[in-house]
């Protein structure tokens, strides 16, 4: 079934509360399989596809998360816009756990992960100045604000590898680069979306201090876990609000992000690498060289 929104949950969001299930699916893609089955589901009048993240039960380390196969699935089930809710932790005094930040901008420390669905044959560079999509933004902060959670419109992510929680040292170096949080699944996931012409937006759900307040105790999982419940109570209440703005949505400049990138001849791109990104392209960009 095609859909044109998707949801993918992080920690603690695991299902859609008040969803009707139409049907699970899976999605073999070259890159192995997705994270978990992709349901399909109804939040209110809309038909939407949810992927938890970290599979069910929580089993797949941040680094472990197939986040290749997850957007190249989305893509083939006709996904153009995904809402990616993730828990993180506070770099600012101002942001407390409970709260939700609309993320704008990004800062990768990962080490050990696959950034690109491009090489094998194929040299492109995406720009990425601006990596979540500014409309998508524009609609779910339309939303939130007349909610009556707690949010912040704006937030610079750092992603760290984990799956251990930074140092105290890491922790205030990230405060002094200006960044506002910290979490470990927002790359690859945005730049493959990106790649994938896919707008994404993130919602992060903070749970804790991090490490840097020293009045506070420092980040554990029962602490997460405690302010991740109450959180995903209260994203479940305006998914179904932000899934209904979304679909009014017209066309956007994330859809067309891959024209004009790729610097390979398209006549020597390799027939196998075609074929792998034939969910995300089709042959737009190797007109003429269709499989």
């Amino acid at each position: 079934m095609k859909t044109s929104i998707a949801v993918i949950g992080g920690s603690g969001l695991y299902q859609l509360e008040g969803a009707e299930l139409v049907e699970r699916i899976e999605v073999p893609t070259p890159f192995g399989l997705p994270s978990e089955l992709i349901s399909i589901v109804k939040v209110g009048d809309q038909n939407i596809a949810f992927l938890p993240r970290h599979g069910k039960g929580h089993r797949i380390l941040p680094t472990e998360v197939p986040s290749k196969a997850n957007i190249w699935a989305l893509k083939f089930l006709g996904v153009e816009q995904i809402l990616s809710v993730s828990a993180v932790g506070s770099l600012r005094e101002e942001i407390r756990p409970g709260d939700f930040v609309l993320c704008d901008q990004l800062i990768d420390r990962t080490r050990n992960r696959s950034l690109s669905f491009f090489g094998e044959g194929l040299v492109g560079h995406v720009p990425f100045a601006e990596p979540f999509c500014p409309g998508m933004r524009e609609v779910i902060a339309g939303i939130l604000q007349d909610g009556s959670h707690p949010f912040h419109q704006r937030g610079t992510l750092v992603t760290m590898e984990g799956p251990l929680f930074s140092t105290k040292a890491e922790s205030h170096l990230y405060r002094s680069w200006n960044a506002d949080l910290i979490g470990m699944t927002a790359i690859p996931e945005a730049k493959l979306a990106r790649e994938a012409e896919i707008c994404l937006a993130i919602v992060a759900m903070v749970t804790d201090y991090d490490c840097w307040r020293e009045t506070e105790e420092s980040v554990s999982v029962e602490m997460i876990l405690k302010v991740m419940s109450e959180n995903t109570k209260a994203i479940q209440k305006v998914i179904p609000g932000i899934a209904a703005a979304l679909s009014s949505r017209g066309e956007c400049s994330c859809r067309s992000a891959a024209a004009g990138v790729f610097v390979t001849d398209p006549t020597l791109v390799p027939y196998e690498t075609r074929r792998r990104l034939w969910a995300l392209y089709g042959g737009k960009y190797w007109k003429g060289h269709s499989l």
